[in-house]
């Protein structure tokens, strides 16, 4: 019990950093999407080479391995350059909700590539958050639409990235596949920064930073929530990261969702915890 009050204890911990990450990024103002994500993974990389170092395992896997990481990599810098560009645009609230989206297109990748199969009730709960992301991107014909379609495609591609981990996580150890990537984002982002680059100003600066080190936290303390609790019992408290969003976006720029998007986020969040409580009882 106590291993289970320290496991939810991190993931309420967690889902707040990556909240304050999320503000980090719209703090840092007009800089350029990939000069921030850079700043992001470059604090990360020296974490993970850290701790790469320290367990004595392999830096980039085993050979037979390597597409499969490497693919993870790609899609987890497209994915945190979708989100960053959401963040940007987007009340935080709205973002955090389309985002946390991608366990449902898990349950769709792992279904169509690692076989798994799909229960009963997450065919309906699948079309029921679709109409509800609708509520929240409010489709229309024109540019606006954008950065809402940019948060949706955050949760697609997370999908994807989860789904390679959940894939690789018998393969690799997790060690070996955070240093890939961390090393794959600075290799990737490095000219896409040098060709755009933008100097920051020293209130930015310290921005990137935070970006970082509550990046790194959110990381940290999420690695650490899933060794103390099992996955069933406390992945749903990621959820309360919304929450976190929505109070610091109101404290900070006093945003406030409209009613459309207030329902759409609150039937993904039951949906979610619906699915989630029917799948721990037929696990049981």
């Amino acid at each position: 019990m106590e291993d289970k009050r320290k496991a939810v204890i991190l993931m309420l911990v967690s889902s707040l950093a990556f909240a304050c990450s999320a503000a980090a990024v719209k703090l840092s103002g007009d800089l350029p999407v990939f000069e921030k994500v850079f700043f992001r993974n470059i604090l990360a990389v020296f974490i993970a080479f850290i701790a790469i170092r320290r367990q004595k395992e392999r830096m980039f896997g085993q050979k037979k391995n390597q597409k499969y990481l490497m693919l993870r990599s790609v899609l987890g810098v497209i994915g945190m350059a979708l989100y960053f560009y959401a963040i940007s645009n987007l009340y935080l609230a709205d973002s955090a909700m389309l985002h946390k989206l991608f366990p449902f297109f898990v349950t769709i990748f792992a279904a169509i590539f690692l076989k798994e199969k799909i229960s009963k009730i997450q065919i309906p709960a699948l079309i029921i958050v679709f109409l509800a992301a609708l509520l929240i991107i409010k489709p229309r014909f024109d540019y606006s639409i954008f950065p809402a379609l940019a948060a949706f495609g955050t949760a697609v591609v997370s999908g994807g990235t989860y789904t390679l981990v959940r894939f690789l996580r018998d393969r690799e150890k997790p060690a070996t596949i955070i240093f890939y990537f961390s090393f794959v984002s600075f290799v990737v982002l490095s000219p896409l920064v040098l060709l755009d680059y933008q100097s920051p100003t020293p209130i930015q600066w310290f921005y990137l930073l935070m970006i970082g080190v509550f990046g790194a936290i959110g990381q940290f303390t999420l690695t650490y929530a899933y060794r103390y609790g099992k996955a069933s019992e406390i992945a749903i408290y990621n959820y309360s990261n919304i929450i976190f969003a929505g109070i610091i976006g109101f404290a900070l720029w006093l945003e406030v969702p409209d009613l459309l998007s207030i329902i759409g986020g609150l039937i993904i969040i039951i949906a979610s915890i619906y699915v989630f409580i029917f799948n721990s009882k037929q696990k049981q």
